[in-house]
């Protein structure tokens, strides 16, 4: 029973151990390099397996190829992209900031040729008005005209819908009023009202 628990603990890895052949400069090595990581050497190994199985690499020949390929690849695309950058600055610096450049420049030695000294203007400050915060009941011409306008045909559409209305007084019930109105100008009106 205590070997079938021996064997289970093993095939699980949770604490069964196995001896490896390896050469001692090989050890040496590799007990060097797994001090790096504060890691045991179990950990270290198994990490380096899972990189390689993960990464399709093959640390006897095309693995450090693909991976030395993929960061050439890589600077090729960055080194484009830094092309292109400093392109886009070339143009910037031809199209704009030269020609303002030189604008300025040849505005500075018109001024230095002239020889005139700049003289100051007298800056005058105005009284600080409180007038406009007292409520006035005044509205502009144009305002008031558009205005009286809009009332003007506002007045005139309420004419016509009261000329169209109608009483009506039925045999039985109360009087109503009703409106002869077709359907398309009550949905106008509908529409305008909103």
């Amino acid at each position: 029973m205590e070997k079938q628990l021996a064997k289970d603990k093993t095939k699980k890895g949770s604490g069964g151990y196995s001896n490896i052949t390896i050469k001692k400069e090989t050890a040496t090595r590799f007990r060097s390099y797994s001090k790096k990581f504060n890691k045991s050497h179990s950990e270290v190994l198994d990490g380096m397996i899972s990189y390689f199985k993960e990464n399709n690499l093959d640390p006897f020949g095309e693995g450090t190829k693909i991976i030395l390929d993929s960061i050439k690849k890589l600077e090729r695309q960055m080194m484009k992209k830094i092309d292109r950058l400093i392109a886009i600055i070339k143009n910037m610096e031809k199209t704009s900031i030269r020609p303002t450049y030189e604008m300025v420049l040849i505005l500075y030695e018109a001024y230095v040729k002239d020889g005139r000294k700049p003289t100051r203007e007298t800056v005058n400050i105005q009284k600080e008005r409180k007038d406009f915060l007292e409520p006035r009941n005044t509205v502009p011409k144009t305002e008031h005209d558009r205005v009286l306008k809009e009332f003007e045909s506002y007045k005139k559409r309420c004419n016509e819908i009261l000329n169209k209305v109608e009483k009506v007084e039925p045999i039985m019930g109360k009087p109503y009023l009703k409106i002869n109105m077709g359907i398309g100008d009550f949905e106008s009106l509908k529409y305008q009202l909103k």
